[in-house]
């Protein structure tokens, strides 16, 4: 017969190594949160929390608000050879988000004062200032074209911003576009064209911006160019006209244009939109809204 303290021996080994099994494994997965309490019908219809706005690092950054081939790219280098104002390549914020992957984060965060849109404007602004403090300049300025398309939630995320409406001769645009692409789907360009137009009408309406057009830009860049630093508060600078002496970095797609008509060095006359082209009812309207004739 088996000796009894052999077996009560036995299983203690078994169950001490079955703790030390348990003690050094991960948790199981369904041990990761304490699950939520059912919610009631009224916290169910409750307004979803918005936080308050966080301390901004850049308080009062500036966004160059145009549509794809309006000259953003010219603006960009003739800003960013003063000597007092960083204009970097396009920044493309809108696609930069946070990611609240568990469903106790959003809570977590509500904690902290925070939610998903705050939270990413805190990291947009931190982007924003450490571009500026590497720079070692003064004045920020962005001016990624899709920015146009989300000009409220700048707004919203930076009151004390200002803005610079670049506007281009619609038909312009649309012929830049054409011609840029390999095989142009005409009815796509023209929404496309349309989409930033309605846009930048809405921010001109909306906003104390500065408007100048890449027409008069490049037929009068010192004229037009003390006038945004009048408006920006920095002194004139001869030398914002020379851009092509100044290190701009790479200029490639998906960052800005990359043509060598801006890789030139030099400021060149704008292509004139086709006289004889058709625009959309719409996009004749606010041409003439803008100043072109018909």
């Amino acid at each position: 017969m088996r000796d009894p303290r052999i077996n009560a021996i036995g299983k203690g080994l078994k169950r001490r190594g079955r703790l030390i099994a348990e003690a050094v494994s991960p948790p199981k997965r369904n041990l990761d949160a304490v699950p939520a309490q059912r919610s009631t019908d009224a916290e169910a219809e409750a307004e979803p929390y918005v936080a308050p706005r966080a301390p901004r690092l850049v308080e009062s950054p500036v966004f160059v608000l145009s549509s794809v081939r309006s000259g953003s790219t010219l603006l960009r280098v003739l800003l960013n050879s003063h000597s007092r104002i960083r204009a970097p390549h396009e920044m493309h914020l809108r696609t930069v988000h946070v990611n609240l992957s568990r469903d106790f984060t959003a809570d977590a965060m509500k904690a902290l004062e925070l939610d998903k849109d705050e939270v990413e404007h805190v990291l947009w602004d931190r982007l924003l200032h450490l571009e500026l403090t590497r720079s070692g300049k003064e004045l920020i300025v962005d001016k990624t074209p899709p920015n146009t398309l989300m000009w409220p939630r700048l707004h919203r995320c930076w009151p004390e911003a200002r803005y610079i409406v670049l506007l281009r001769h619609p038909g312009a645009v649309i012929a830049s576009l054409t011609s840029r692409r390999t095989d142009p789907d005409h009815e796509a360009i023209a929404a496309e064209v349309l989409s930033y137009s309605e846009k930048l009408e809405e921010a001109r309406q909306n906003l104390p911006a500065h408007v100048i057009t890449y027409e008069e830009l490049t037929a009068e860049p010192e004229k037009v160019t003390r006038g945004i630093c009048d408006y920006l508060g920095v002194p004139w600078e001869p030398a914002m006209l020379d851009y092509g002496t100044k290190d701009h970095g790479t200029f490639r797609p998906q960052l800005g244009d990359w043509s060598s008509t801006i890789k030139s060095g030099r400021i060149q006359a704008a292509r004139q939109a086709d006289p004889n082209a058709t625009l959309s009812p719409r996009l004749t309207e606010l041409a003439e809204a803008w100043g072109y004739p018909s």
